[in-house]
């Protein structure tokens, strides 16, 4: 258990969708108190308003960034649910304002003590894409932009907790994975580490919710325009391909490239991602689902299914579950893993809280034990 009985989070960018969902999580944590949640364009306007679906939770008003004293705010915890490349100035800001003249002459002086310095203090979940990319070159190649906090990525956690739950135990700062990666690597992973797949001709045929597009007004994401169809989207260029590629290198212990194509389908929430591979000499369909099996047999979150049905994403909607499954291609040598989550609470806000949960020493599951909503 952590050290306090409550402890207090706030909420910077709370009028998306993942703020929506990190709003609704925590109001059910029984160990949090939400002290402040943001949202600049929308300040000074009652949750309710925003979202009506949460208006029977006490909820402080939305403020703006600005408004906010960070040297004389009690926090232990803030969640950055802000637009990419926006996170780095605002939690460096952050960082200053509580840490006064300390944070300047380490930031300057001495990068490698950071970690050390903010241990202890605010814990900062980064929901956005600017602190999961370890390579500063690789960011701005695929971002188009400098870093503007390099002495900060180089102490950011990668906050999958399947992969580095000892790590986020210990961080002051976690980089939230995307949702297309949190499925892809939770599926892939294991099975690289044991050599039991090639490394090459991966293809991840991902499709997610519209809700994965954010809320801000966009054509292409009017009704007319996304229901009765769907569509590839982000072709050879998903900004989410990088990140993949980052982790699942690490798995293999060499650089690698995936064949990753998105797509958008009609529904509101969720993510479906059929993964090919090609079977390493001598190993078998059977083999990768028994190692699924074994990796992920104690973990709260990841089911493995072993009846051979093929899994819906309905079957994990509100939930902060993932469920794989593998199945034999009818190509030789070949097998098929499918890998689906809700794309706001398992690919967003549910993991989050779970990496929250680590970082102030609460039980993992705590605040995400509902079931999936169906139908």
């Amino acid at each position: 258990m952590g050290e306090k009985d409550i402890y207090r989070v706030g909420i910077l960018g709370a009028s998306g969708y993942t703020g929506a969902d990190l709003v609704r999580l925590l109001c059910r944590h029984p160990n949090v108190e939400i002290v402040f949640v943001t949202a600049d364009r929308k300040a000074g306007r009652p949750l309710a308003e925003v979202f009506p679906h949460l208006s029977r939770l006490k909820v402080p008003e939305l403020i703006s960034i600005d408004d906010i004293e960070w040297a004389g705010i009690e926090v232990d915890a803030v969640f950055c649910a802000l637009p990419h490349a926006t996170s780095q100035k605002v939690i460096k800001g952050m960082l200053h304002a509580t840490h006064h003249s300390l944070l300047d002459e380490i930031i300057v002086e001495q990068p490698e003590d950071i970690a050390d310095d903010i241990r202890g203090e605010v814990k900062v979940i980064d929901l956005s894409a600017d602190f999961r990319l370890r390579d500063l070159d690789t960011y701005a190649e695929w971002y188009g932009k400098t870093h503007d906090a390099p002495e900060l990525q180089a102490k950011a956690v990668y906050g999958l907790p399947e992969l580095y739950r000892e790590k986020i135990r210990g961080a002051s700062l976690v980089a939230c994975p995307g949702c297309y990666p949190t499925a892809a690597l939770i599926a892939l992973v294991p099975l690289l580490e044991r050599r039991l797949i090639a490394p090459e001709d991966i293809i991840i045929d991902a499709k997610s919710g519209i809700t994965g597009a954010g809320r801000s007004l966009k054509e292409q994401n009017l009704f007319a325009e996304v229901s009765e169809g769907m569509h590839a989207y982000g072709i050879a260029s998903h900004r989410h391909a990088p990140e993949i590629e980052q982790e699942l290198s690490v798995a293999a212990g060499q650089s690698l490239k995936v064949n990753f194509t998105p797509h958008i389908v009609p529904m509101n929430r969720g993510e479906y991602e059929t993964i090919y591979v090609r079977l390493a000499d001598g190993q078998t369909v059977d083999d990768l689902r028994a190692t699924l099996s074994e990796r992920y047999r104690d973990e709260p979150f990841v089911h493995v299914d072993q009846s051979g049905q093929v899994p819906a994403s309905r079957f994990v909607r509100g939930s902060n579950d993932c469920i794989l499954s593998v199945f034999e291609d009818r190509i030789p040598g070949r097998a098929i893993v499918i890998a689906t989550i809700d794309n706001l609470v398992k690919g967003s806000s549910g993991q989050a809280i779970q990496n929250m949960n680590l970082m102030l020493g609460l039980p993992e599951a705590t605040g995400l034990e509902q079931a999936p909503l169906f139908p």
